[in-house]
Protein backbone atom coordinates (compact mmCIF):
# COMPACT_ATOMS: atom_id res chain seq x y z
CA UNK A 1 0.00 0.00 0.00
CA UNK A 2 1.25 3.38 -0.58
CA UNK A 3 0.74 6.47 1.66
CA UNK A 4 1.75 8.83 -1.49
CA UNK A 5 0.68 12.39 -0.91
CA UNK A 6 -1.42 11.89 2.45
CA UNK A 7 -0.31 13.94 5.25
CA UNK A 8 -0.65 12.61 8.73
CA UNK A 9 0.14 13.67 12.34
CA UNK A 10 1.75 11.35 14.41
CA UNK A 11 0.90 12.01 18.05
CA UNK A 12 3.39 9.94 20.60
CA UNK A 13 2.03 9.75 23.99
CA UNK A 14 3.59 8.45 27.27
CA UNK A 15 3.62 4.99 27.38
CA UNK A 16 7.17 5.26 27.16
CA UNK A 17 8.12 1.38 26.89
CA UNK A 18 6.33 1.87 23.39
CA UNK A 19 7.81 4.46 22.02
CA UNK A 20 11.18 2.64 20.00
CA UNK A 21 8.08 0.27 18.67
CA UNK A 22 6.45 3.18 17.07
CA UNK A 23 9.76 4.98 15.15
CA UNK A 24 9.72 2.02 12.62
CA UNK A 25 6.37 2.87 11.62
CA UNK A 26 6.31 6.72 11.46
CA UNK A 27 9.62 5.62 9.14
CA UNK A 28 7.30 2.89 7.20
CA UNK A 29 4.69 6.12 6.40
CA UNK A 30 7.75 8.30 5.16
CA UNK A 31 8.94 5.17 3.08
CA UNK A 32 5.52 4.69 1.59
CA UNK A 33 5.07 8.62 1.09
CA UNK A 34 3.24 10.33 3.17
CA UNK A 35 4.23 13.80 4.95
CA UNK A 36 4.59 13.09 7.97
CA UNK A 37 4.14 15.84 11.30
CA UNK A 38 5.03 14.65 14.65
CA UNK A 39 3.09 15.95 17.72
CA UNK A 40 4.93 14.96 20.93
CA UNK A 41 2.62 15.12 24.57
CA UNK A 42 4.03 17.02 27.29
CA UNK A 43 4.96 13.68 29.37
CA UNK A 44 6.99 12.93 25.77
CA UNK A 45 8.92 15.95 25.83
CA UNK A 46 9.85 16.24 29.27
CA UNK A 47 10.04 12.42 31.40
CA UNK A 48 13.43 11.14 31.71
CA UNK A 49 12.80 7.60 31.88
CA UNK A 50 14.89 4.42 31.59
CA UNK A 51 13.49 3.81 27.76
CA UNK A 52 15.21 7.04 26.97
CA UNK A 53 15.45 11.30 27.53
CA UNK A 54 12.97 13.71 25.93
CA UNK A 55 15.95 14.65 23.38
CA UNK A 56 16.59 11.40 22.11
CA UNK A 57 12.54 10.88 21.28
CA UNK A 58 12.70 14.46 19.53
CA UNK A 59 15.50 14.09 17.41
CA UNK A 60 14.87 10.84 16.52
CA UNK A 61 11.29 11.67 15.37
CA UNK A 62 12.62 14.96 13.28
CA UNK A 63 15.50 12.67 11.86
CA UNK A 64 12.58 10.00 10.45
CA UNK A 65 10.31 13.03 9.47
CA UNK A 66 12.37 15.95 8.10
CA UNK A 67 9.60 17.68 10.42
CA UNK A 68 9.78 19.39 13.57
CA UNK A 69 7.09 18.35 15.91
CA UNK A 70 4.34 19.95 17.40
CA UNK A 71 4.35 20.51 21.06
CA UNK A 72 2.06 22.76 22.31
CA UNK A 73 -1.60 23.51 22.22
CA UNK A 74 -1.33 27.12 20.08
CA UNK A 75 0.57 24.66 17.86
CA UNK A 76 -1.49 22.08 17.26
CA UNK A 77 -5.25 24.30 17.30
CA UNK A 78 -4.52 25.61 13.18
CA UNK A 79 -4.73 21.48 12.62
CA UNK A 80 -9.02 22.29 12.26
CA UNK A 81 -9.38 24.99 10.39
CA UNK A 82 -5.81 24.56 7.94
CA UNK A 83 -7.30 20.95 7.58
CA UNK A 84 -3.51 20.09 7.72
CA UNK A 85 -3.88 16.11 8.15
CA UNK A 86 -5.82 13.70 6.00
CA UNK A 87 -5.21 11.05 8.53
CA UNK A 88 -4.26 11.27 11.85
CA UNK A 89 -2.24 8.68 13.95
CA UNK A 90 -2.03 8.61 18.29
CA UNK A 91 0.94 5.78 18.51
CA UNK A 92 1.24 4.96 21.58
CA UNK A 93 -2.15 6.43 23.17
CA UNK A 94 -2.16 6.24 27.04
CA UNK A 95 -4.95 5.16 28.83
CA UNK A 96 -4.75 8.81 29.93
CA UNK A 97 -5.17 10.72 26.43
CA UNK A 98 -7.59 7.67 25.91
CA UNK A 99 -9.76 8.98 28.80
CA UNK A 100 -9.63 12.70 28.47
CA UNK A 101 -10.35 12.06 24.46
CA UNK A 102 -13.42 9.86 25.76
CA UNK A 103 -14.08 12.78 28.13
CA UNK A 104 -13.96 16.17 25.51
CA UNK A 105 -10.85 17.47 27.91
CA UNK A 106 -8.46 19.22 25.59
CA UNK A 107 -5.44 20.27 27.60
CA UNK A 108 -2.62 19.21 25.89
CA UNK A 109 -1.11 19.27 22.29
CA UNK A 110 -2.31 15.85 21.43
CA UNK A 111 -5.76 16.03 22.63
CA UNK A 112 -5.86 19.37 20.49
CA UNK A 113 -4.76 17.95 17.75
CA UNK A 114 -7.31 14.92 17.88
CA UNK A 115 -10.24 17.57 18.81
CA UNK A 116 -8.91 19.72 15.88
CA UNK A 117 -8.80 16.89 13.51
CA UNK A 118 -12.32 15.28 14.30
CA UNK A 119 -13.80 18.67 14.32
CA UNK A 120 -12.90 18.25 10.27
CA UNK A 121 -14.50 14.90 10.09
CA UNK A 122 -11.16 13.66 9.35
CA UNK A 123 -10.01 9.81 10.94
CA UNK A 124 -8.07 9.73 13.98
CA UNK A 125 -6.43 6.18 14.15
CA UNK A 126 -5.28 5.18 18.00
CA UNK A 127 -2.91 2.67 19.33
CA UNK A 128 -4.21 2.22 22.90
CA UNK A 129 -1.56 1.18 25.20
CA UNK A 130 -2.76 1.25 28.76
CA UNK A 131 -1.90 -0.87 32.39
CA UNK A 132 -6.22 -0.12 33.35
CA UNK A 133 -7.84 -0.89 29.90
CA UNK A 134 -9.95 -3.91 31.72
CA UNK A 135 -9.73 -1.18 35.23
CA UNK A 136 -11.33 2.42 35.48
CA UNK A 137 -10.36 3.28 31.56
CA UNK A 138 -12.48 0.17 29.97
CA UNK A 139 -15.57 2.74 29.86
CA UNK A 140 -13.36 5.46 28.39
CA UNK A 141 -12.71 2.78 25.19
CA UNK A 142 -16.02 2.01 24.86
CA UNK A 143 -16.42 5.58 24.49
CA UNK A 144 -13.75 6.27 21.77
CA UNK A 145 -14.43 3.25 19.83
CA UNK A 146 -18.77 4.51 19.52
CA UNK A 147 -17.28 7.89 17.90
CA UNK A 148 -17.03 8.62 15.05
CA UNK A 149 -14.12 9.01 13.13
CA UNK A 150 -11.94 7.13 15.60
CA UNK A 151 -10.48 4.06 14.81
CA UNK A 152 -8.65 1.55 17.12
CA UNK A 153 -5.73 -0.41 16.37
CA UNK A 154 -6.34 -4.07 17.12
CA UNK A 155 -5.50 -4.87 20.94
CA UNK A 156 -5.39 -7.40 23.58
CA UNK A 157 -3.98 -8.60 27.14
CA UNK A 158 -0.26 -7.96 26.93
CA UNK A 159 0.62 -10.23 29.94
CA UNK A 160 -2.46 -11.62 31.49
CA UNK A 161 -1.09 -12.92 34.78
CA UNK A 162 0.82 -10.25 35.50
CA UNK A 163 -0.70 -7.56 34.54
CA UNK A 164 -4.38 -8.53 33.82
CA UNK A 165 -6.23 -5.43 33.25
CA UNK A 166 -3.23 -4.20 30.92
CA UNK A 167 -4.17 -3.98 26.85
CA UNK A 168 -2.02 -3.29 24.05
CA UNK A 169 -2.15 -2.64 20.47
CA UNK A 170 -0.76 -5.02 18.42
CA UNK A 171 1.98 -1.91 16.95
CA UNK A 172 2.50 -3.84 13.71
CA UNK A 173 -1.25 -3.08 12.86
CA UNK A 174 -0.99 0.80 13.01
CA UNK A 175 -0.16 0.72 9.47
CA UNK A 176 -3.18 -1.65 8.00
CA UNK A 177 -5.52 0.30 10.31
CA UNK A 178 -4.11 3.36 8.96
CA UNK A 179 -5.54 2.32 5.33
CA UNK A 180 -8.44 1.13 6.42
CA UNK A 181 -9.51 4.07 8.65
CA UNK A 182 -8.63 6.14 5.36
CA UNK A 183 -11.50 4.00 3.72
CA UNK A 184 -14.01 4.96 7.09
CA UNK A 185 -13.01 1.41 7.97
CA UNK A 186 -12.47 -0.64 11.15
CA UNK A 187 -9.80 -3.17 10.84
CA UNK A 188 -11.10 -6.36 12.50
CA UNK A 189 -11.46 -8.08 14.62
CA UNK A 190 -10.55 -5.61 17.56
CA UNK A 191 -9.73 -7.73 20.27
CA UNK A 192 -6.94 -9.84 19.25
CA UNK A 193 -4.54 -12.30 21.40
CA UNK A 194 -1.53 -9.70 21.67
CA UNK A 195 1.14 -12.14 20.87
CA UNK A 196 3.70 -9.90 22.59
CA UNK A 197 4.09 -7.90 19.08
Amino acid sequence: MSFEGKSIGFALTGSHCTLAKVMPIMQEFVDKGANVTPILSEAVQTHQTRFGNPEKWRSQVIEITGNEPITTIPEAEPIGPKALFDIMVVAPCTGNTTAKVANAITDTAVTMAIKAQLRNEKPVVLAIATNDALGNNAKNIGEVINTPNIYLVPLGQDDAVNKPKSWVSRMDLVIDTTDYALKGKQLQPVIIEYMGI
